[in-house]
């Protein structure tokens, strides 16, 4: 499970920084950051889910 939140955190980074090149480099005349954002949010939206799920059923071990 490690793995996989790491890769979910890299790629919602990938995302976020796309973003950042798309708004420099189109100036605002183009839509591709507003995608790059909305792959953003909905990575983290899953990432989000998949750690609550994770806890649920204890895929995750709770630290004492």
């Amino acid at each position: 499970m490690r793995v996989i939140v790491l890769i979910f955190i890299f790629l919602i980074l990938a995302s976020l920084f796309s973003a950042l090149y798309y708004l420099i480099k189109d100036k605002g005349q183009s839509d591709r950051t507003v995608k790059a954002l909305t792959i953003r949010i909905i990575l983290s939206i899953t990432l989000f889910a998949i750690l609550m799920i994770g806890f649920h059923f204890g895929w995750f071990p709770r630290q004492s």
